[in-house]
This record gives C-alpha cells, structure tokens and sequence, in this order.
C-alpha cells in the first residue's frame, strides 16, 4: 500500500511538473531592460538617451524604464500646435501618459528622432535646451516625415540631470524651422 501510494505521488509530482514547463514555454516573456543610471549624469547624455529611447525600428520594444528615469517627479510633456480650425492648442502629458498614448504607435510604425542642432542656455543648476529634430520612420530614410523644436528643461540636483518638462512644436508651411535653429 505504501508503495502504491508512493509511486501515485511521485506520478503526480511528474505529471504536475510537466504541465508546468508547458504552460511557462507557451506563456511569453515580457522583455525586461536594465536601467543605466550614468544616462543622466550630463546634459548631453540625458538628451542623447532621451531621443534614444523614443526611436526604433518597426516592432522594436523601447526601453520605458529608461525613459521614465530621465525625468523629474511631476514632469509633463507637452505637444503643441495648430488643430484643425487653426486653434493652438497644448496637450499636458506625464511621461506615462505619454507611453500610454504614443508607446504602441512608435514600435508598430517604427519611428527614429534625431537632434540635428541644439542651443544650451544655463544658470547654475537651471538648463533649457532648444533641440531641433527630424523624424524618420526608418534610421536608413534620408528625407524626414516631420521636424520641429523640443523645448527642454532640465535641473540638476548635484547628483544627476533630470527632465522636468519637454515642450514641443513641428514644423509647418506657416512655422517653417528658423535658420538659426537648423545645422
């Protein structure tokens, strides 16, 4: 009896074990990326890793966490620009907002945006930075979709650079990109 009994468990625990490797190969692994802290510790890299994380190819997970980590507590993100009855308008976005509205769009359509000039104005541990973009939807495309101006500030707070708020318009037939912003 005890045999029987021993073997019935030891059958479960064989059967159990492979029901679940099944179900863990058939479940998907969501895609875990480490966060470098050393992204933020200048200006340049802050902005760098800031384009960065946005761009990708067509089905290319972005690194959110990364992205969150540049910016500071209450940080907003802000589009702007004419609506269709030529009112400007402005969009106020945290920068999970922003995931949640634009994350889906950037890895399914693929979308690449690359600084092609910059202005840094700075007071102490107070930066605004005047970057001006072009869009792609591929990193080989040589003709942009969009271009416009970011509109950065950023604090530091004697450890590390943080965003604090991204104000942003494009380029348009009546807003063209002035000259002095432009490489």
């Amino acid at each position: 009896m005890k045999k029987t009994l021993f073997f019935f468990v030891v059958l479960f625990t064989a059967i159990s074990t492979l029901q679940a490797q099944k179900k863990s190969d058939k479940d998907e692994t969501p895609q875990v990326f480490a966060i470098d802290t050393t992204k933020a510790n200048t200006i340049d890299n802050t902005i760098k890793t800031l384009y960065n994380t946005i761009s990708g190819d067509k089905g290319t997970k972005r690194n959110w966490g990364q992205f969150k980590f540049l910016f500071y507590k209450d940080a907003k993100l802000i589009p702007s620009g004419e609506n269709k009855e030529g009112q400007f308008k402005l969009r106020f976005m945290s920068p999970e907002d922003y995931i949640k509205s634009s994350g889906k769009w950037l890895e399914d359509n693929g979308f690449f945006e690359k600084e092609i000039h910059r202005e840094t104005q700075q007071f102490g541990n107070l930066v605004h930075v005047f970057s001006t973009y072009e869009c792609y939807y591929k990193s080989t495309y040589e003709k942009p979709f969009m271009r416009g101006i970011n509109s950065i500030q950023l604090i530091y707070d004697n450890n590390r650079w943080w965003i604090v708020n991204i104000y942003w318009t494009n380029e348009t037939e009546k807003n063209k990109l002035p000259i002095a912003y432009l490489p």
